[in-house]
């Protein structure tokens, strides 16, 4: 690991004091964090691990990105908001860059997922109305697995019931079908279904590839209904799964894309990709977001853009994202508490099998105490997402962390 990496002084009881502090929505204490660099961070408690999760696929570029420290450094000394009342050069700069990279006409900035997924939503939804296709139900269709974040609209087209429940009633008008059943389809699929919201890969479900026969298909149902189809590229594109958005790899092509993670480089930025015919629906005041597309953000996003399009960079994550899988699944084929090894690019899991004497949080526990940071996805996997930029020896140092991982529990089982 690099040398260059240093613990600095942190307060001994930080995990500790947050559990009378902030608002117990995750488990409390957590794992202290106080530096990184690359694909390494440093503990509170002095020790270093190879982080696989990369803030849940933010840190394209890995910890502490001198180049998006640079970016946003000289930005900080000249313009840091202005609000959306006022044009600035970075967001100009990265929503033209952005255009000219995707073919998408006209761009939203906001800060997260949750709130381009929100905003996508709602411009679909000031579409279909725009076009005389407003109906009783105003219907979105979703999918079984599928998560797009935690404000009411998205919360109310994620699938888990353990997040919507809590918080029901919510948006009304949401269907659910099976993802990836073609033949599924035409039951749920009908006039009054304005808007079809999918992810290309599902991240928190398990990093699980939609099929290039499913997405084709969805987008024809939807050009023969006049539907809007939305692809929630927030986990699996910025590059992650090897292509700029994941849906490139199959050649279909959403009416609008919601990016956001890897975009602001470890940021809070979002964005929202939409045709111009969906723009047209739109007029000031019918949306809008304070700090989004700000000065200081829309720099980290444009150095990010920048490297993820450099001549090479996708390819090396393809081939990265092959040794990764291929890993696994050797790793699952000598271990009989693992299942499937699956992922596009670097946006990888693995299943535990049927009667494994452990359960995700588990086996994240043990793969922790190896020295190696993973984060649980779907009912029964562990997700593996290191930075774009990963090196072929960490992916070889994380298997063999993450073997050992299981190795020690399966023992334990016996």
């Amino acid at each position: 690991m690099p040398e260059t990496l240093a613990a600095p002084g942190a307060p001994p009881a930080m995990a500790q004091d947050e559990v009378g502090l902030l608002a117990p929505v995750y488990p409390l204490p957590r794992l202290a964090l106080v530096s990184g660099r690359g694909t390494w961070v440093c503990g509170a408690d002095g020790r270093r691990y190879l982080d696989f999760v990369s803030g849940i696929a933010v840190n394209a570029l890995g910890h502490a990105p001198a180049g998006v420290a640079r970016a946003v450094a000289r930005q900080m000394r000249t313009l840091v908001h202005c609000s959306n009342l006022y044009a600035n050069a970075p967001g100009a700069m990265l929503a033209s860059a952005l255009a000219g990279a995707t073919g998408y006409e006209r761009v939203f900035f906001c800060n997260s997922g949750t709130e381009g997924v929100e905003a996508a939503l709602k411009f679909a939804r000031a579409w279909a109305r725009s076009r005389g296709r407003a109906t009783a139900g105003g219907a979105v269709l979703a999918f079984r697995g599928g998560f797009h974040g935690r404000t009411a609209f998205s919360l109310s087209a994620t699938w888990k019931p353990a997040y919507r429940e809590p918080f029901e009633p919510l948006v009304p008008g949401v269907r659910f079908a099976e993802f990836n059943r073609v033949e599924a389809l035409d039951a749920v699929l009908d006039a009054e279904v304005e808007t079809v919201l999918v992810e290309p890969v599902q991240g928190e479900g398990g990093a699980i590839p939609a099929t290039r026969e499913f997405l084709e298909a969805l987008r024809a149902r939807c050009t023969a209904l006049g539907a809007a189809l939305v692809f929630d590229e927030v986990q699996c594109g910025m590059g992650r799964c090897g292509r700029l958005l994941a849906s490139e790899h199959h050649g279909v092509r959403a009416d609008l894309v919601v990016l956001s993670k890897a975009l602001g480089g470890g940021l809070p930025l979002g964005a929202v990709l939409m045709s111009g015919e969906v723009a047209g629906a739109l007029a000031p005041g019918m949306h809008g977001c304070t700090f989004g597309g700000g000065p200081a953000v829309t720099a980290a996003g444009a150095h990010v853009l920048d490297r993820v399009r450099r001549p090479g960079f996708l390819a090396r994550v393809r081939r990265q994202g092959r040794a990764l899988l291929g890993g696994l699944a050797a790793v699952a084929a000598r271990h009989p508490s693992l299942g499937e090894a699956r992922g596009l690019g670097l946006l990888c899991a693995v299943d535990l099998a049927a009667g494994a004497p452990f359960d995700p949080p588990g086996l994240v526990a043990a793969a922790r105490d190896e020295g190696l940071l993973l984060v649980c996805g779907g009912e029964r996997a562990v997700r593996f997402l290191p930075p774009l930029t990963v090196s072929s020896q960490e992916i070889a140092l994380a298997l063999e962390r993450f073997e050992a991982a299981v190795t020690r529990l399966e023992k334990k089982g016996d």
